[in-house]
């Protein structure tokens, strides 16, 4: 009797980041929903980086050794801005979401919006300046208060899942958001608070018929001033609709906005776009996730769903990409 070889999965979680958790649970969510062609292989990195199998410590090369292809359920530093990307490439391992160049230019926040600025037709972006650890030691607080946009919102240049962002709205909440920031990143983005209607929407590339195709825009109306870290993770009071409800006008520009940018970056299989609709001045774009969560209350998810897209079709998708490209 012959049995056949089932694609041996190694599912990539934890990791040394600020979204360390939400890894966690990103992974065990693929993990549990992976369809029976595949056997899951749990792959964990320690907040010290230091990879296991079965609670063996193995350097990477040993862990992938018998793998077919890796699904990377990493976030945040390490996971997401290319350094364990250039490690599947050196290893020459297919694996899911963008390739190393790629996900270092989505993840720093900066580098995105200048990647994108020919496409200021097509998208809107808030005023922002960027300062360094040490250009925040050598400008005196009053300085850069008078340099940025008001109200204005602080974030780590490269970090994500909204860790470290706080509201600036008098003087007195610059110094202490710049510290909080700085705890996340060696650099911080300073941009306008442009007030409106939280919305995000994920691609997929290579779907019903569309090289890039969009899912469900999704609104976010969280119950705090902002769609931060506990409201994306903690928090079950964040209301969650979709498909959004936007005149066809804006849910069109939204749905293009993140195709252009997840072609224009270069990204691959999947990624999510961020953005601010302002009842007036029309839809902003905030940020990429080249790695979107993947646990109870994340976006991507709960798209499929709404777009009879399943999760584990999604990650079989996603996974068959990866293999493609071997």
């Amino acid at each position: 009797m012959s049995f056949a070889h089932k694609t041996r999965v190694a599912v990539l979680r934890g990791g040394p980041s600020s979204e360390y958790e939400v890894s966690l649970k990103s992974g065990e969510t693929v993990l549990k929903n992976l369809p029976a062609k595949y056997e899951p292989i749990d792959v964990f990195i320690s907040r010290e980086g230091i990879w296991h199998v079965g609670g063996i410590e193995k350097k990477p090369a040993e862990a992938l050794k018998h793998i077919d292809v890796v699904f990377v359920a990493l976030h945040g530093q390490y996971g997401e801005d290319g350094k364990v990307q250039r490690i599947l490439e050196h290893l020459g391992v297919p694996f899911t979401g963008s390739k190393s160049f790629a996900s270092a230019l989505g993840m720093n926040k900066h580098l995105t919006k200048n990647a994108l600025t020919h496409l200021k037709d097509k998208i809107k972006f808030a005023a922002h300046k960027v300062f360094t650890r040490d250009e925040i030691k050598q400008k005196s607080t009053h300085e850069i208060f008078r340099i940025i946009p008001h109200p204005s919102i602080v974030k780590p240049l490269n970090a994500g899942s909204s860790v470290g962002i706080t509201i600036i709205k008098t003087f007195f909440d610059l110094e202490p958001a710049l510290a909080m920031a700085l705890e996340h990143s060696d650099s911080v983005i300073i941009e306008e608070f442009i007030e409106g209607r939280e919305v995000t929407c994920g691609v997929v590339d290579n779907f019903r018929g569309q090289k890039t195709y969009p899912l469900f825009p999704i609104e976010i109306i969280p119950k705090s001033s902002f769609y931060d870290y506990h409201a994306k993770y903690v928090s079950d009071d964040t209301v969650y609709v979709c498909p959004a409800k936007f005149d066809e006008s804006t849910k069109h520009t939204i749905q293009e906005a993140s195709r252009a940018i997840h072609e224009h970056l270069g990204l691959r299989h999947y990624s999510r776009s961020d953005f601010i609709v302002h009842p007036k001045r029309g839809v902003y774009f905030l940020e990429v996730n080249t790695l979107p969560g993947m646990t109870s209350h994340s976006l991507i998810p709960k798209a499929g769903d709404a777009g009879g897209f399943p999760l584990s079709e999604f990650f079989d998708h996603v996974i068959s990409l990866a293999v493609a490209r071997k």
